[in-house]
């Protein structure tokens, strides 16, 4: 599997994760892990960002990942 792949199946894996830690704090009724759950969630949405802008990186730098 070539890199990019890698890195694209990784970003949509930490969207997901982001999405459940979102539902779980609207899922529950204990506000201190509300809390919790939504940081998480924050956090693993700048992650995702993060690794979006490295796959736009790559894709730019690298001829054979561009998009046509």
């Amino acid at each position: 599997m070539a890199v990019i792949d890698k890195l694209e199946q990784t970003l949509a894996s930490l969207e997901g994760v982001s999405s459940d830690l979102k539902t779980f704090s609207f899922d529950t009724k204990d506000q201190q892990m509300k809390q919790v759950f939504s940081q998480l969630s924050e956090q693993t949405k700048n992650i995702a960002q993060t690794l979006k802008t490295r796959i736009d990186f790559v894709k730019s730098e690298e001829p054979q990942y561009r998009e046509k």
